[in-house]
């Protein structure tokens, strides 16, 4: 067409018709309707509407123009009137065929309804790069239609050589929008639009590319899950056959196991997904092993089993004193978490904060006092499982915690391994020796154990290696520790510190004589009714071969006594029933190796010479007497100052020079010659010198042993005294005044001198103990040098 064309307009809304394009449009459409009307009554030889009709007349035509938003676009595309008819569901529809573009001219009148304007013919522009670009739109074109399986349209576009054309069939492309459509339609310059057209459907192509790559791994994956459910529903059926013939049907079906036992819902939920990484696991990975034992430790752990506490607290008391003599702030701690036990049952209340009522004690003392053996009688007395865990040596955190499955051969921490096979949530755990806990590049156990033991967080304990949440609130936890030194703070302050000092003589004659000798009795092979140990035996042992703060050394005592007796008796020396005194002890035991200072005469007595003290100290054996020896130099050998020896610690070599600046400051006031001082050298040594010694609770007997030296008295044999002294001449309080008066208790002595402000601890002493002692309680240094010092008996000069 090379002159203006008058056509009626067919405004189409939000979508554009391009050359070559051929649609159907519904014409219930008024604007539809008067357009193709129009059209066909400006056309002679046309049939009129309705119906369907076709001729070799001339085709009636309008130009279709886009109205996108309201607005007309400034092309069209002239398109003619290929058939009118109705179409499936009895609609009348017309079919239009895109012919060429077209630029709308001026409105002119036509007959009809519809709009009339000029259509000016719009002129294309091709170059040289437009057959280039033809050829390769065209093998995207292709390439997307492959993907899309549109096989019937790939020999159509396969015959389209023209650029324009093929440019063109991007109006049919279902991934174009409107707006891309309409640049498609402005774009006169070939070349440019098969650039547009080009970048969009490679768009397209990549995304059908990822799209039909996801489909593909998708549907490979479905298969193969298919595939593998059918091969394990073939192999379950195979090993239940095989099961049912070697009675071993139900042992490792896991699923049942885990759905019939009454598992908490979070272990539950963790356990059904580790039964299905089984039932996806060959048999042949080791990782099926793995999870086969973590399944079997987390179905073996007793998750609602517990056992009822015993609530007749008079006869858990009974049972408390009948194990062990003594300790008593064990067991009223005992019966009193038992007592609260059964008002709670009582009044039914249930945990706190998801929190029971467990209990964290820690035991400590000297060895030999029992702390071990007191766990399995409070278990006995409560009514519960008793689990004892060693923890001496420890160093790997893993330990406590336990290993993580990602480790060949991991297995539960301690914690969870005791609680399996207490066989319920609520045993009592000894956790012996934690004091003697290390720590090195794998970790720090105590750090672990902070968890364990604070009764705040252990009801949500968690294993490395189950990974599952484990309530550890109701369990009683009781530690033994021999030295409170080494457990780290926040440790210790997590537990409830009961101290147990050693027991007295009458306590350790109770021990031996109602189990000890039974015991070793029987370890013996004598009846009970054979060897009779008297009383008096007992105390001579635990006074004179022993001396000890608990029974060990006294339980090696009596069995070397048994041994003795059944030698003798075996090689006819001694006949059955045998009965050993006090005295008979020596032809079994030889003489006795600690002798109270107080038995010896005088002149063999340590303090018998002045400047020897008897101190009281604690170490990790229980207390003991500690012997404090001060000299002077003669002026003529020219020593002076002051020497110190026998391995004591910097808070014990300030206790000497705090004595001695007390003394210089005041000697005329004691009546001290210490003005020789600045002549003679002094030295002061504390025997036993290959033990470390440090503490300042030897103040007061430093100050004695300088006084007695200087003074030429001596200090009283039967005297023994513990306390920190000051500059100014008080006496301060110290730690351990119950260890300390058994100590002098078994050492013999009959005078103890503490400070004052200690009172309050002689409530925790035993009473039979207070019977034998005389205890001063003294404020401040003259005091003590007046009970602890014997009249002179000798010049000053001769003190040395």
């Amino acid at each position: 067409m090379t002159d203006n064309r008058l056509l009626p307009v067919l405004p189409l809304d939000d979508d554009v018709v391009l050359p070559g394009m051929i649609v159907p449009l519904d014409l219930a459409d008024t604007e539809t309707r008067a357009a193709v009307e129009s059209a066909q009554a400006n056309t002679p030889a046309q049939a009129s509407f309705p119906g369907i009709r076709s001729g070799t007349a001339a085709k009636a035509e309008v130009l279709i123009v886009p109205r996108v938003h309201g607005e007309y676009a400034g092309l069209g595309t002239i398109a003619t009137v290929e058939r009118i008819g109705r179409v499936p569901g009895g609609k009348t529809a017309v079919l239009l065929r895109g012919t060429r573009r077209a630029v709308v001219g001026r409105i002119a009148d036509g007959p009809g309804a519809a709009r009339w304007v000029h259509a000016e013919p719009a002129t294309e522009t091709t170059d040289d790069n437009s057959a280039k670009l033809a050829t390769e739109y065209k093998s995207v074109v292709l390439a997307i239609l492959q993907q899309r399986g549109g096989w019937q349209m790939i020999d159509a576009v396969q015959e389209v050589e023209d650029p324009s054309a093929l440019a063109d069939l991007a109006g049919n492309s279902s991934y174009l929008n409107t707006e891309q459509k309409l640049e498609l339609l402005s774009a006169l310059d070939v070349s440019a639009r098969l650039e547009k057209a080009l970048e969009w459907s490679r768009e397209q192509l990549a995304e059908l590319e990822v799209t039909d790559t996801i489909r593909k791994d998708v549907q490979e994956g479905m298969e193969k899950q298919q595939k593998e459910f059918l091969l394990r529903r073939q192999l379950e059926a195979i090993r239940k056959e095989l099961g049912e013939l070697d009675g071993t049907a139900n042992d490792d079906d896991y699923r049942a196991r885990v759905e019939a036992a009454e598992l908490p819902d979070a272990v539950k939920k963790a356990a059904l997904s580790e039964v299905d990484k089984l039932e996806r696991t060959s048999d042949q990975s080791p990782e099926g092993g793995w999870i086969r034992t973590w399944l079997d430790t987390v179905l073996e752990l007793p998750w609602n089993n517990r056992t009822t506490d015993v609530h007749d607290i008079a006869a858990a008391r009974e049972i408390l004193d009948a194990d062990h003599a003594g300790l008593d702030d064990v067991k009223e701690r005992i019966i009193e978490y038992l007592a609260v036990r059964k008002r709670r049952a009582e009044s039914g209340l249930g945990p706190v904060g998801g929190r029971r009522s467990g209990a964290v004690l820690a035991l400590a003392g000297p060895p030999g006092v029992g702390k071990t053996s007191l766990g399995e009688s409070v278990a006995k007395a409560m009514g519960r499982e008793f689990v004892r865990v060693a923890l001496g040596g420890i160093r790997d955190e893993a330990e406590i915690r336990g290993h993580r499955r990602t480790y060949v051969g991991a297995l539960p921490g301690r914690i969870v391994r005791a609680i399996k096979e207490a066989g319920s949530m609520n045993p009592v755990v000894l956790l012996d020796e934690i004091d003697k806990v290390g720590a090195d590049y794998r970790g720090d156990p105590t750090a672990a154990l902070l968890e364990v033991l604070d009764p705040e967080q252990n009801h949500t304990f968690r294993d490395h290696y189950l990974e599952v949440e484990l309530d550890l609130s109701d369990v009683v936890f009781l530690a033994t520790a021999n030295a409170l030194e080494t457990i780290p703070g926040p440790l210790l302050d997590r537990m409830e510190l009961v101290t147990l000092d050693g027991y007295t003589e009458h306590e350790k004659v109770t021990i031996a004589r109602d189990h000890l000798l039974p015991r070793e009795l029987d370890r013996a092979g004598l009846g009970k009714d054979d060897v009779t140990l008297t009383d008096d035996a007992f105390s001579r042992i635990a006074a004179e071969y022993t001396r000890e703060a608990g029974v060990r050394n006294a339980n090696r005592t009596i069995a070397k006594v048994l041994r003795k007796v059944a030698t003798k008796v075996a090689l006819d020396e001694a006949e059955l029933p045998l009965t050993i005194d006090a005295d008979g002890l020596e032809t079994y035991l030889g003489r006795p190796r600690h002798l109270p200072e107080s038995s010896l005469p005088a002149s063999t007595q340590r303090t018998s010479t002045p400047g020897v003290a008897t101190g009281l100290a604690v170490t990790g054996a229980g207390g003991d007497v500690l012997y404090i020896e001060a000299s002077l130099a003669d002026p003529e050998s020219g020593s002076t100052g002051l020497s110190l020896t026998g391995q004591l610690g910097d808070v014990m070599k300030e206790s000497v020079q705090i004595a001695l600046s007390y003394l210089r400051s005041h000697g005329a006031e004691l009546e001290l010659p210490v003005g020789d001082l600045k002549d003679r050298g002094i030295h002061v040594h504390v025997p036993a010198g290959a033990v470390p010694k440090d503490g300042p609770s030897a103040g007061i007997t430093m100050t004695t042993a300088l006084a007695s030296l200087l003074s030429g008295r001596v200090v009283r044999s039967d005297v023994a005294m513990t306390g920190e002294v000051s500059l100014t001449g008080r006496v301060l309080p110290i730690g351990g005044v119950k260890q300390k008066l058994l100590a002098a208790h078994r050492a013999g002595m009959k005078t103890v001198i503490i400070p004052q402000r200690n009172e309050p601890d002689l409530d925790d002493v035993p009473a039979e103990v207070l019977a034998q002692l005389d205890v001063h309680a003294v404020a401040n240094v003259r005091d003590v040098l007046d009970i602890a010092l014997a009249p002179a008996t000798a010049p000053v000069a001769q003190a040395a």
